[in-house]
């Protein structure tokens, strides 16, 4: 019995992974489930055997890897250290986990768009909105404190998340306007981890 389940479990996890390559390289609507039974090397019966549809493999993967994203970062605001490391951090952390996923950012505006309410009741977590409170309120006070220009909280963490994301959406528009091939547009991604949050930092200096 331990050796049947751990056989599927070592099957589901190399599909999973031919999946997550596959989904990487032609995003959801472009991926094949003839393309992901290939890359993990087994029959496409076999590919529906355990798992019954594309959507249903992407969502799989989707809330693994969403599921990482967002704890990870609501946690930089609950540790230690100014507005300007957490934002720093936040950068940092999300440019990182969204290069390894890139299939997040796209998925999740389709999805919204599509039915928003599904969405947040699938992938969002209740506490996550005290999260978002407890953001804007270090935001507050550090405005309050000087430390920070009078600026909205909100509007603060839509100029951090919009130019995290943006370039992630809108990729092949972007590779094809600068003249830059793939690995350049990952150089760029990686410089931007910094990039980004000394922009918004010198914005909102008093």
């Amino acid at each position: 019995m331990g050796n049947t389940e751990t056989a599927i479990e070592n099957a589901e996890q190399k599909i999973l992974t031919a999946a997550r390559n596959v989904f990487i390289r032609k995003g959801f609507a472009g991926a094949r489930m003839q393309e992901i039974a290939d890359e993990a090397g087994i029959n496409k019966a076999l590919l529906h055997y355990y798992f019954r549809s594309k959507e249903k493999l992407f969502e799989v993967i989707f809330k693994e890897s969403f599921g990482k994203l967002l704890p990870e970062l609501a946690d930089i605001f609950q540790q230690p250290g100014s507005v300007f490391e957490k934002i720093e951090r936040f950068t940092e952390a999300y440019i990182s986990i969204v290069m390894e996923h890139p299939f997040i950012p796209v998925f999740v505006l389709s999805e919204i768009h599509r039915n928003p309410d599904e969405f947040f009741n699938t992938y969002i977590r209740p506490e996550m909105a005290g999260n978002i409170q407890v953001i804007a309120q270090q935001f507050a006070v550090a405005a309050q404190q000087g430390i920070i220009r009078p600026i909205d909280p909100r509007q603060l963490m839509m100029n951090v998340m919009s130019l995290c994301v943006f370039p992630f959406v809108a990729r092949p528009m972007l590779q094809r306007m600068m003249h830059v091939n793939d690995a350049a547009f990952i150089q760029l991604l990686q410089e931007r981890k910094t990039a980004v949050s000394q922009f918004i930092i010198q914005a909102i200096k008093p």
